[in-house]
């Protein structure tokens, strides 16, 4: 079977799914697709998954994956899956669960490759000072996935 595709409108952008019977391979944003008019079946449940997260309905995806890459990347993603939605996670914290500390650059550089956009959530995953570090989405889109995950509280006027 082949890989196939479909693009759907997002609050930031225009997000590609590829997969096929396997799973999800990837998903990314893409501003200069357009919106898919047909959806595949086998891309139905993403589609739905992902429209369901960003309007409020969603934390957790129950999604079947199958991203490209080494053995390490795919280690350092399973983690990430792990953190829950509306929380954080320092990038020291995660080399910590993988194991090895000393392995922060490559963890972050293995979070950097994470093909598959919000589903495995790369965007908790912060500098140790609380900074909003690198997001290959970038840092605007990052902010706002955290503020849809975790929302300022209403001040009361009176």
């Amino acid at each position: 079977m082949s890989r196939k595709q479909a693009n759907i409108r997002t609050p930031l952008g225009i997000a590609t799914i590829i997969g096929d019977k396997h799973g999800i391979q990837q998903i990314k944003l893409d501003e200069v697709s357009v919106e898919s008019s047909e959806i595949p079946e086998v891309l139905e449940s993403a589609v739905l998954q992902l429209q369901q997260y960003f309007s409020g309905e969603r934390q957790e995806f129950d999604l079947k994956l199958n991203p490209e890459g080494t053995d390490f990347q795919k280690k350092v993603w399973k983690e990430l899956s792990y953190i829950p939605y509306g929380t954080t996670h320092s990038y020291l914290e995660l080399s910590r669960k993988l194991g090895d500390e000393k392995a922060i650059r490559a963890v972050a550089a293995a979070n950097g490759k994470n093909p598959l956009w919000i589903v495995v959530p790369c965007h908790r995953v912060i500098g140790i000072d609380g900074s909003l570090t690198g997001y290959a989405g970038g840092l605007h889109r990052k902010k706002w996935l955290l503020e849809l995950e975790n929302p300022p509280l209403q001040q009361s006027l009176f």
